[in-house]
């Protein structure tokens, strides 16, 4: 499989403020990766940094194998989609006007999530979080892209929403996208994952295959409570 994005030594932060150190990550086409970790350990600096939102500090971001530092509209244009942690939906159009805002032909993003389908008349204000987050991730696998970048799907959302949306996830990778994906839910990416990477105050702390971590769900786990106990 072709590695899509690849981070080698890379620094990530804000202005002089450096929140990732030596980071070296990468991702496939066909394949689930999750970043753990807890609260402020650079999750989100790291997929912002990767997307081009976030200038580097050090190290280097490759692209399909050549260093870049192009910005996030020009990554969107070479294949890239971002779901971040904020739903980015338009609070005033309906559920369609959003879907057609990302892509002209609705039909693959009802596909991908036929819940939406009754709800494409209301304004997405109005539509419940969980509707909110599937008709953003639908909007963006809509288009196609090689590599999606998603922060936090699951935040605030009920399991069996959760459920749906890392479904749709691990049924992009199977068709092709490389995933990069931020999740508080250890054990339900565990199942979709393929490769794990847990991230604790910037750094690298542990990383492997899924099916060799789930055994160590425990120990990943007490790393997101001695952080929030330290």
């Amino acid at each position: 499989m072709s590695v899509l994005v690849e981070a080698e030594g890379l620094a990530a932060g804000y202005g002089s403020v450096v929140v990732v150190r030596d980071l070296d990550l990468r991702v496939r086409a066909g394949e689930v990766v999750a970043l753990l970790g807890p609260n402020g350990a650079g999750k989100s600096t790291t997929l912002l940094t990767l997307s081009g939102a976030l200038p580097p500090l050090g190290g280097a971001v490759r692209w399909n194998g050549a260093a870049t530092k192009a910005a996030l509209h020009a990554r969107a244009r070479q294949g890239l989609g971002l779901v971040t942690e904020e739903r980015s939906v338009f609070m005033r159009l309906t559920a369609r006007e959003n879907l057609r805002v990302g892509c002209r032909d609705i039909a693959p993003a009802l596909e991908l999530f036929p819940e939406l389908k009754p709800r494409l008349d209301v304004k997405a204000g109005l539509l419940s979080g969980g509707e909110q987050q599937m008709l953003t991730l639908a909007r963006a696998l809509a288009r196609r892209p090689s590599l999606l970048l998603a922060d936090e799907l699951s935040l605030g959302l009920a399991p069996l929403v959760v459920n749906r949306l890392l479904s749709a996830v691990r049924e992009a990778a199977d068709d092709g996208v490389g995933v990069l994906l931020v999740e508080q839910h250890v054990s339900k990416v565990l199942d979709i994952a393929d490769r794990v990477y847990v991230l604790r105050r910037g750094r690298v702390e542990l990383a492997g295959k899924a099916d060799e971590l789930r055994g160590r769900l425990a120990e990943i786990e007490s790393s997101y409570l001695s952080d929030r106990a330290a």
